[in-house]
């Protein structure tokens, strides 16, 4: 077994590094532009994947790939298929609630979203038993199992979005306190659902644990919904999944003659018992269904001396196309997310081909469908063009600063991976200091690309400009940010903006050149640290080279 060389052991070389490094070519702040408004204007309906949509953004991506320099990143072609099935739920649907005080109906979208991962035209649940679990995790290195003690094998389980500690201030809790683990993510509650053999599983809608408003989830999960194509057809996984809103969910606990903040207070207590409701649920939804392949777009750099080590850069290029409509609107544009971090991506690509290239190869990738559970993404690092084991590591961009120059950076999901240590020493040179994250309970971390690869063990960074802005200080850099999860995030009013300040996402370009260009040029293997999820992985992998 070879060793892999730490990032930390490295630290006098990379310190000459930072200085030694020629400066970067300046990142054009005309392709950030151009590439951004041309990405969300309304001719290209909000790039769902697999809609005609797909063809003009993909071709768009390469025509500036080829302008950029780069050449084709897979075997000769522009594109990795990726096989995706769409299934689209009839607006008809409604959870029936009976057994109670008095029988409910909850209506599509005001009450409840539901679908399903099951390809079948029809799934159905009938007079099924509902039992309320509190988070619905079963985590037992951290001795906590919602599921201890009762079967939901056929059975409507109800639960709670987030980790039972989110309300912590601090980081200091069995979950981490108020940063979000994975056990939090509503992907993980609808695994250990089916896992446990629930037939449906609906989370709890709550606005600050979740990270967002429910009409969020209305405008992301109905309409066209997107899965990884499988063999098996998803009939391992739950026949309904869904969300309540708030409201739904005090009315179906009261027919249970139960109150939701009483539950909710006894589920974040170690030792909570599943509670059944004695109400059973009915729902039946009726789903076309169409199979088809959507399209990573892949450009490289080939490395001069070591060109079989390759440093990735990343970025989604989908958006939800048409969406819940807005004052008539109902194109999502997706200008910020991630029309941005594509046109970041075309702009590092130019700066690093006019540097010249670099003993290992750079690969930049626009991956589709994360807006569906990063599935491009996920299915390059199940079916990677090149080798994840010689995959150094790289930097994944979701949604740029277009809010002005910051003090501050921050780490998503701080503490997991040695290329932090690249971020802090390049930022230093900025006069910029590394924050925890402000909101660590919304759980990014595990909300964008870089997370597929992390899953396999190749660390990717993923940073944010922090809020401390210049101009206003971290008061006008949190106002910002919560004015545009309320009235833009997933919503037709994420348009692009010609008054934009785009200093900052210029500033942070230039970090992430510096850090991609130290890789590729060196011969660092940046690993996870001790005691991390994803160090185990890295090491297997890596063992021979």
């Amino acid at each position: 077994m070879a060793l892999i060389r730490p990032l930390r052991a490295l630290a006098l070389v990379s310190l000459l590094a930072t200085t030694a490094q020629a400066a970067p070519p300046a990142i054009s702040i005309d392709t950030l532009k151009s590439v951004t408004q041309t990405l969300s204007s309304d001719a290209y309906e909000g790039r769902k994947p697999t809609t005609p949509a797909e063809e003009k953004t993909t071709a768009y991506i390469v025509e500036r790939f080829k302008q950029a320099g780069l050449q084709p990143g897979n075997k000769g072609s522009w594109f990795q298929d990726v096989p995706l099935v769409e299934i689209t739920a009839a607006p008809t649907t409604h959870l029936d609630i009976s057994g109670g005080k008095t029988p409910l109906s909850l209506t599509y979208k005001t009450d409840i979203v539901a679908a399903t991962y099951r390809v079948r035209p029809q799934v159905s649940v009938a007079n099924s038993d509902i039992v309320f679990v509190g988070y619905g995790i079963n985590a037992p290195e951290k001795n906590w199992n919602d599921y201890a003690g009762i079967d939901v094998k056929g059975k409507t389980v109800v639960l709670l979005i987030n980790d039972p500690d989110w309300k912590t201030q601090t980081l200091d809790g069995p979950f981490g306190g108020r940063a979000m683990t994975y056990y939090g993510r509503w992907t993980y509650k609808y695994e250990e659902a089916a896992r446990q053999g629930a037939a449906a599983v609906f989370i709890v809608h709550d606005t600050e644990p979740a990270a967002y408003p429910f009409d969020v989830v209305v405008s992301s999960w109905t309409g066209p919904q997107l899965e990884m194509d499988a063999t098996n057809d998803h009939m391992d996984q739950s026949a309904v999944i869904g969300w309540l809103s708030n409201a739904a969910a005090r009315r179906l606990m009261a027919a249970a003659g139960q109150d939701l903040d009483a539950l909710a207070a006894a589920a974040s207590k170690p030792g909570f018992k599943a509670v059944p409701l004695k109400l059973k649920a009915s729902i039946t939804i009726d789903n076309a269904i169409k199979r088809q392949k959507s399209k990573n777009v892949v450009g490289i750099l080939p490395g001069k001396t070591r060109p079989d080590e390759v440093v990735i850069y990343s970025a989604h290029w989908d958006h939800l196309g048409h969406c819940e409509p807005v004052n008539g609107d109902d194109i999502c544009n997706g200008a910020l997310d991630n029309a941005s971090g594509v046109a970041g991506l075309v702009a590092l690509a130019e700066a690093q081909a006019k540097a010249g290239p670099t003993a290992r190869s750079q690969v930049f990738l626009a991956v589709t469908a994360e807006e569906a559970g990063l599935l491009g993404s996920q299915y390059y690092a199940e079916h990677p063009i090149f080798p994840l084991a010689r995959t150094v590591g790289g930097v994944n961009m979701d949604g740029l600063n277009v809010k002005g120059r910051t003090r501050d950076i921050v780490v998503v999901g701080p503490g997991k991976s040695e290329l932090e240590e690249s971020l802090k020493r390049w930022a230093a040179t900025q006069h910029r200091t590394i924050m925890p994250e402000p909101t660590p309970e919304k759980g990014f971390y595990y909300r964008s690309d870089h997370f597929s690869f992390a899953k396999k063990g190749v660390p990717m960074l993923d940073a944010d400009s922090g809020q401390d802005l210049l101009v206003g200080g971290i008061a006008a850099g949190k106002k910002a940010d919560d004015d545009y999860t309320a009235h833009r995030y997933h919503k037709p009013q994420d348009e692009y903006d010609p008054n934009w300040d785009w200093s900052g996402a210029v500033e942070d370009l230039t970090l992430y050149y510096d850090i991609g260009r130290e890789l590729a040029d060196g011969d660092m293997w940046p690993n996870w640290y001790p005691g991390t999820e994803f160090k185990a992985i890295r090491d297997k992998s890596r063992e021979g080279m």
